[in-house]
């Protein structure tokens, strides 16, 4: 679940993209209609297209509104002098703030992107791919420090998609946790993963109590 956003000011253009995002996420692209889009927004049809040309250019606008915001703020993270590993941990934290914000934005992109078509698909993609470069350059430069053991496109694809599935599951309103720390034991796992130290003796313990999840799964 999304952080309540404050709507007071925004235009009508805007109205019309946040109820798009939340009813494309609800119901999905190819089941809303385009009456449903212009009354939940508070406009007639005939209003709603002085907005918009389509459907899908306002699944377009929408998608390539948030793919630009993450990154901007990933190139912004990138271009740090600091280790790969704390690089990665700010992205990290930079994509889950984006999540909690922006999750209905962010179910659309992943779940509905493949309905775009011809030119809106491929610049749509070609920022997506730009994007998901963040992560692989921040990656190669680990491996190139000598912290991570591979930068291959499976691992980069495998990070990325650990992070992008929290939209199934975060809910920052209900969860104990921030995106920030929900960010930092994702980077851990991806750093550490799960192995104790090297020549740590396990021992029987009692199962422990149950943490409070970061988020609840409908």
């Amino acid at each position: 679940m999304a952080h309540r956003r404050d709507t007071s000011g925004e235009s009508t253009h805007e109205r019309i993209l946040r109820v798009a995002a939340e009813i494309f996420a609800r119901k999905g692209y190819h089941a809303t209609g385009v009456a449903e889009l212009g009354e939940a927004a508070g406009l007639q049809r005939g209003a709603l297209y002085y907005h918009i040309r389509s459907k899908e250019d306002l699944l377009y606008d929408l998608s390539k509104r948030h793919v630009e915001e993450a990154l901007e703020r990933g190139r912004a993270v990138v271009t740090q002098d600091i280790p790969a590993t704390e690089k990665l941990r700010a992205l990290a934290r930079e994509h889950l703030r984006i999540m909690a914000a922006r999750c209905d934005e962010v179910t659309v992109v992943i779940r509905e992107m493949h309905a775009l078509s011809g030119k809106r698909a491929t610049q749509l993609t070609a920022l997506r791919d730009e994007y998901e470069n963040l992560f692989a350059e921040v990656l190669r430069a680990g491996v190139r420090e000598g912290v991570f053991a591979s930068a291959d496109r499976v691992v980069v694809l495998g990070v990325l998609g650990m992070f992008n599935w929290t939209h199934v599951w975060l809910d920052t309103e209900r969860g104990p946790l921030s995106p920030e720390d929900i960010a930092d034991r994702l980077t851990d796992l991806v750093i550490h993963g799960q192995l104790r130290p090297t020549g740590h003796v396990a021992q029987p313990t009692a199962a422990p109590a149950a943490e409070p999840a970061p988020a609840t799964i409908p």
